[in-house]
């Protein structure tokens, strides 16, 4: 019994890092197939043109699982202990997974109609990245101050705090890890979805930004160090964002 159980949680926990694993390995193809190089710059003939939202929500849907299912392991590894201490379940942790990808889903649908949108009104061009520097340079700054915001305070608490969160919404089985995981999914999107909403800086299919983001979005979730990269960042990208008008502002 005790091996049986072993094996499903080395099993659920192998393709959990598989399906994050198989996300990157599509988004590096989308981009060479786009004619991308590793910062989102065309190189070479466009082969997937991704402009509606039919084509851009999967691209979106497998960006989510390559960038928020990472930051999903802090709160998976405290439900893990539940179910030694407590009658946590295998099934509610697959449940935690479904239920927090599945709000993460529902972003990227919302990211792909916003993009979709934005490239019809040429806001941003063909490759999701904004056509103006002033744009580029509210977003930053918008997105900064977000990091202070009370509203990112809250989000952010129950992202790098998941015990606090179990503790408070506990339901064992699968039915019930769903409804925590989409509990905090919904706490992890009003925490990051800026981080997700500057690709339209430089493009969204940078695989730079792709990366540089997700760890970003992994050291927030730690509580060792949350509190130490949230603010900080804030400043850096208002100061990003005062220096890019200062330069358009020049006209260099």
């Amino acid at each position: 019994m005790l091996r049986t159980a072993f094996d499903l949680r080395s099993l659920c926990w192998l393709a959990f890092f598989a399906a994050i694993l198989m996300a990157w390995v599509m988004l590096f193809g989308m981009a060479r197939m786009s004619g991308l190089d590793w910062l989102g710059r065309p190189v070479a003939m466009n082969m997937m043109p991704m402009t509606s939202f039919g084509a851009l929500a999967p691209m979106w849907a497998i960006m989510m699982a390559a960038m928020m299912l990472p930051t999903l392991v802090p709160a998976l590894g405290t439900y893990e202990a539940l179910i030694r201490s407590a009658d946590g379940s295998r099934a509610g942790w697959v449940g935690v997974v479904v239920g927090y990808f599945g709000v993460w889903i529902g972003m990227a649908l919302i990211f792909a109609f916003m993009q979709a949108v934005l490239i019809s009104t040429g806001v941003v061009d063909d490759l999701g990245a904004a056509t103006s520097l002033w744009i580029s340079a509210g977003l930053m700054i918008f997105v900064g101050l977000y990091q202070f915001s009370r509203l990112k305070e809250i989000c952010h608490g129950v992202c790098h705090s998941p015990m606090s969160y179990y503790l408070g919404h506990w339901t064992p089985g699968f039915a019930g890890g769903a409804r925590m995981g989409a509990g905090l999914g919904g706490y992890c999107a009003g925490c990051c979805w800026g981080i997700m909403a500057l690709g339209f800086v430089g493009g969204t299919m940078s695989l730079l930004w792709m990366g540089l983001a997700t760890a970003f979005m992994v050291l927030e979730k730690l509580p060792q160090v949350a509190h130490v990269v949230s603010r900080p960042a804030g400043v850096v990208l208002i100061a990003a964002g005062v220096t890019v008008i200062a330069y358009a502002a020049t006209g260099m």
